[in-house]
């Protein structure tokens, strides 16, 4: 993301208040209390439910520019949400989790170091090449954009050879369904009501805030005083099958833009 974004306008979309508000409200307040109305909704065993309840308070998978070029949406708006994210993730998790999970807790300085490791420092990185050295990273681009796509395949790959045995045991249950719901709702939601914003920032905002980050569930995982097997396992699959749920959702906002490049309607 860094090698290929405009700082300028990555820079102003942070300074943008509905964008900021938005992006916090989804995924904040709104992603949390889906999550929660859906373990009431649906019948979900116990574990399933914390796993929903923890997917749902970790905003903005690291694959999220994969998903944004499939999608032709605003990438320096998702500079910008990427911030919010990790700066949203330390504070508000560590706040929200006991709340919603009783006897739960997660520390702001494990989510802070792990999200610095896996997004931060590669995105400042990227800017520093991308601003300091425009032809390098015009150069070195392509590459990283394959490598992220082959890692990307790699990582939903060991993970169904490492847990398709639990997969297959929890495909009697609704925790597939509580996951694909829980994306189509908050993100088909957080497209149509962008307030304003443009059809590729109202792409943006939407995979944004519905796609989540794996790595940072299972730490919250190890933070609980009780940790079923079954809770990891909910959580285990939200890597493979949300993949597939925002990639049908990057689709359907690339023939959206391709409408309005064609003169259509958004």
């Amino acid at each position: 993301m860094g090698l290929e974004l405009n700082f300028n306008e990555a820079i102003k979309s942070l300074r943008s208040s509905r964008l900021v508000t938005l992006t916090l409200v989804w995924s904040w307040i709104i992603g949390p209390a889906l999550a929660y109305s859906i373990t009431k909704i649906l019948p979900l065993s116990e574990p399933h439910a914390i796993g929903l309840l923890i997917i749902g308070l970790a905003p903005t998978a690291p694959l999220l520019p994969m998903l944004i070029r499939r999608a032709r949406a605003d990438m320096d708006v998702a500079a910008a949400m990427m911030p919010l994210a990790v700066v949203g993730t330390v504070v508000l998790m560590p706040l929200l989790m006991p709340v919603l999970i009783p006897g739960a807790s997660v520390s702001s300085f494990t989510l802070a170091r792990q999200l610095s490791l896996t997004v931060l420092l590669p995105l400042v990185a990227g800017v520093v090449v991308n601003v300091y050295a425009s032809q390098v990273a015009v150069k070195i681009f392509p590459y990283f954009k394959k490598l992220a796509g082959l890692s990307t395949l790699a990582l939903l790959g060991f993970t169904v050879v490492m847990y398709g045995e639990e997969f297959l045991n929890a495909l009697g249950s609704f925790a597939i369904a509580a996951q694909v719901l829980w994306i189509l709702v908050i993100g088909l939601v957080s497209y149509a009501f962008g307030f304003g914003m443009r059809q590729a920032q109202r792409s943006t905002l939407s995979l944004g805030v519905c796609s989540r980050n794996g790595g940072i569930t299972l730490i919250a995982f190890t933070t609980l005083p009780a940790q079923d097997p079954n809770v990891l396992v909910m959580l285990l699959l939200g890597i493979p099958v949300p993949v597939i749920v925002w990639l049908l959702l990057a689709r359907f906002f690339a023939s959206r833009a391709v409408k309005i490049a064609e003169g259509g309607v958004a």
